[in-house]
């Protein structure tokens, strides 16, 4: 069974308690926020103002940059602001207000669920099409899809992977995309394939999750995607990590930043994103909704849930059943790379796969202690770093050193910090060396 090299844990999948939740759709949300920075690169520049009557679907922040990504309404109704405000970190960013006023849509956007399985675009064209529907990166990393598939000069690619190995404890987005949209699943890959000119696509697939490798090997075979294959992976994570899932597929291994997987002749494309690929392409229907699982072992129903960007994420949470009584904490993703929210009633957004409530008992970091070297962090790192030394080096902010032993390799995946016995917030200083190393890195380029 295939897997990446180095490094690894392996949570268990028992407490995916989403698994067998059918998506759902969520009602209409009354009132929508809608950040202007859901991606990786420059914000996007509003195009609307307060007052101003929008339609589901339309354009209302422009891209600002190549390596930026246009932003769309998903409901009809009126713009109340155009303001700063808290997203779910508190921290204030600018931010689209729509009030809504019932849902009516864009000419030109197929809502029909009819499968389109023909495209003649030329990978222009494609590429084109991408781009103006805002899509970015589904499963966490919001990197502009059309800045992906646009290979630079001298570069070339071989070979697409798609990446369904969701690996994140509790998330199951992914999972139900695969079995309920595995059809616009499998056009999209063919969609991606033509627009990079690439003749072999892969499918990655951890093993735990046995029914969609078979659902989406059925229907490879049945819809005739040629050069299309679905790889069963073996169950490790961080093995849904860009780098770990290429070593896993192809036996490549990504060179240290700056090189990107294009160097070695891969593009990666999350599940989710490939299927608004395909909304894009062949219905021409920009990336306005999400599959977001909302989990925990005290929520009462968890759902897997399709919700309009902008939605209150405490809308979702009262879905499925509400918070649970005492202490809890809320987090943006999973338990390994989630974020804590501070504020619930921040927007669902393009990079948001997941919920995930846990009790103030789960939450309970256990008592620091000193660091006995036993190494299992070193062992446990897919990046092949020693994370309790840069964490001690980031403690005491020796920035040089700290850049010289490769911090910005880290992917933040957390395995190392999982398993500690001395309970040391490793990922939390590696994070902290990581963030300052790039912005010394930065402030030394713009010197040049």
């Amino acid at each position: 069974m295939k897997t990446f090299p180095i490094g690894g844990i392996h949570p268990s999948d028992e407490k995916k308690w989403s698994k067998g939740s059918a998506v759902e759709t969520m009602p209409l949300p009354d009132t929508v926020t809608i950040p202007l920075s859901q991606h990786i690169g420059a914000p996007a520049v509003a195009k609307v103002a307060k007052g101003d009557k929008v339609l589901t679907g339309q354009l209302i922040a422009e891209a600002a940059s190549f390596m930026s990504a246009n932003i769309h309404s998903p409901i009809s109704g009126t713009v109340k602001s155009v303001d700063m405000l808290p997203n779910a970190q508190g921290l204030r960013q600018m931010m689209i207000t729509i009030v809504r006023e019932g849902d009516e849509w864009v000419e030109g956007i197929d809502r029909s669920t009819e499968l389109v399985r023909e495209c003649d675009l030329t990978p222009a064209e494609i590429i084109e099409r991408i781009k103006n529907a805002g899509i970015v990166g589904m499963g966490g990393a919001t990197f502009p899809t059309h800045v992906k598939l646009s290979v630079p000069a001298g570069k070339k690619a071989e070979c697409l992977i798609i990446n369904g190995v969701e690996c994140e404890p509790y998330l199951t987005s992914d999972y139900r995309t695969m079995l309920e949209f595995g059809e616009r699943l499998v056009v999209g890959t063919t969609i991606l394939k033509r627009a990079l000119g690439v003749e072999k696509a892969f499918i990655g697939v951890e093993n735990n999750k046995p029914d969609a490798v078979a659902h989406l090997r059925e229907l490879v075979a049945s819809m005739g995607a040629e050069g299309v294959t679905v790889v069963p992976l073996k169950v490790r994570y961080p093995q849904g990590g860009e780098k770990q899932l290429i070593a896993a597929v192809t036996g490549r291994q990504v060179p240290p930043p700056p090189a990107l997987p294009i160097d070695v002749g891969a593009v990666v494309c999350n599940a989710s994103t490939t299927v608004a690929v395909y909304d894009a392409v062949q219905k021409n229907k920009p990336l306005i909704e999400r599959v977001v699982t909302v989990t925990g072992k005290q929520v009462a129903s968890p759902k897997n849930l399709l919700a309009r960007m902008g939605t209150p994420i405490s809308s979702l949470v009262a879905f499925a059943g509400g918070l649970p009584e005492g202490d809890v904490k809320v987090l943006n993703g999973g338990p390994m790379m989630g974020r804590a929210m501070v504020n619930p009633d921040a927007p669902v957004t393009k990079g948001c796969s997941g919920i995930t409530v846990i009790s103030g008992a789960e939450a309970h970091r256990v008592k620091e202690s000193a660091c006995i070297k036993c190494a299992k962090c070193v062992s446990a790192c897919p990046m092949g770093l020693e994370p309790y030394f840069l964490s001690k080096l980031s403690r005491k902010k020796a920035w040089d050193v700290v850049e010289a032993h490769n911090v910005t390799d880290c992917i933040e995946c957390g395995s190392c910090q999982y398993t500690c016995p001395a309970g040391l917030p490793l990922l939390d200083y590696i994070r902290l060396g990581k963030q300052t190393v790039m912005g010394i890195i930065r402030a030394r380029a713009a010197k040049k």
